[in-house]
């Protein structure tokens, strides 16, 4: 369902209005999703839902695959309605996502019709799900929330109901999810605010809550919980999101075998212990989300003192709409301090180049080996999502996501 062989790049028609989950389909999803979930002894706990009835705001962590599932559950006995990326409607077929309740959106684009449509389903008394980090976990802690979720809670005017979940990262790690981990999954709905409650405070106190509750941190989780991953290839792909040496501060040289992730450049050694830390040969560990926030920060200091310049060479795949991705060929990114830029030629031969300014885009979608055609990003305008693959050996999904939010944040 993936290749658009007609190659026809009819944008998405994003104004259509969404379906109600078929009541026909809703027994198959609810027992797909125990199915799916049962291997991973899922409990979900229910805080402050009794007097809570559709419809109601549903605001999601999003951790891995497994949250597809989980969230069916955590809601049943009722339905619900999804923000979705197009590349579900791809993927799966526009018919059937949306025979199973889901709203079109691209990733990091505003776009007034996903607004309309989510008015639309609350006007039909359907409660409504969003995943508000819109990718899946990159290494096991919450990503960037948009700083208007609060604004849209007092918009709907409707309870304000959060989905956490632990685990779902650890079964699948982003940097490696064709593997899948037998680990023990917690879930959690819970309303946090009643429509009085929405009321009497303001968007910003909101806002400041949803943030508290959607943040996680899965290897705290795992320390806590006490159970041991014991994979002999847990650490395989974990390098994708830990680019960076801790120990010589070089960047690009990192590659993991087994439970081992080792730096090219200086040599040292870390092995990802069956309980969740890095160990060094000398006994001492990292907690696994702190390099990562090291990461982060290097990636800022970097900027302060000197604008980014950078090109990549780029295979290039489109998503105008459902019918799948037509490949453009290849062409060259650039990243400048203002925007990212793409350029390539077209059937024609014609020099084609799209600007896609950070200060519209508050994140990267990151992708490490989609389709298993390695590491790539994703950009896109309201009309088509660009898929950008790369074999340039600078060229890190990681390091490019942290440039542009912090170009991000610069801008507003």
């Amino acid at each position: 369902m993936l290749i658009n062989k007609s190659k026809d790049m009819t944008p998405f028609d994003m104004t259509q209005r969404p379906k109600k989950q078929s009541p026909f389909l809703l027994p198959l999803i609810w027992g797909a999703s125990f199915m799916m979930t049962r291997k991973f002894h899922l409990k979900i706990k229910k805080t402050g839902m009794k007097k809570i009835k559709p419809p109601y705001l549903v605001l999601a962590t999003h951790q891995g695959f497994a949250d597809y599932y989980i969230a069916p559950l955590a809601l049943f006995p009722h339905r619900a309605i999804y923000v979705s990326d197009v590349e579900g409607f791809a993927a799966f077929g526009k018919g059937l996502y949306r025979s199973i309740g889901c709203i079109a959106k691209r990733r990091y684009v505003s776009d007034i019709n996903v607004m309309r449509n989510i008015r639309w389903a609350v006007s039909k008394r359907q409660s409504v799900v969003i995943y508000p980090e819109s990718r899946h976990s990159n290494i096991g802690t919450a990503s960037m929330i948009p700083d208007n979720m609060g604004k849209l809670a007092k918009h709907l005017n409707i309870p304000l109901v959060i989905l956490s979940v632990h685990g779902a990262y650890l079964v699948n790690p982003f940097w490696n999810e064709e593997k899948t981990r037998k680990v023990p999954i917690e879930a959690r709905l819970e309303c946090i605010y009643n429509v009085d409650g929405l009321n009497s405070a303001t968007a910003d106190e909101i806002q400041k809550t949803i943030t508290e509750k959607l943040t996680y941190d899965e290897y705290d989780y795992q320390h806590k919980a006490g159970f041991i991953i014991s994979d002999k290839d847990r650490a395989e792909g974990i390098e994708k999101a830990l680019y960076h040496c801790i120990s010589c501060f070089e960047k690009y040289h990192m590659n993991s075998i087994g439970s081992t992730l080792s730096c090219g450049c200086c040599g040292k050694k870390w092995e990802l212990t069956e309980d969740g830390w890095l160990r060094t040969d000398d006994n001492s560990r990292v907690h696994i989300p702190d390099w990562y926030k090291w990461q982060r920060k290097q990636v800022s200091e970097e900027l302060k003192k000197k604008p980014v310049s950078k090109e990549f060479h780029v295979s290039i795949e489109a998503l105008p709409n459902e019918k799948g991705f037509v490949s453009l060929g290849n062409g060259r990114l650039t990243l400048n301090q203002n925007s990212f830029v793409l350029s390539y030629a077209d059937a024609s031969g014609q020099e084609q180049t799209l600007s896609f300014p950070h200060k519209f885009r508050e994140s990267v979608q990151t992708e490490y080996n989609y389709r298993k055609k390695g590491p790539c990003i994703v950009l896109s305008s309201k009309d088509c999502c660009y898929y950008l693959y790369s074999d340039d050996t600078y060229f890190n999904p990681t390091e490019l996501q942290f440039i542009g939010e912090y170009l991000y944040q610069e801008g507003k």
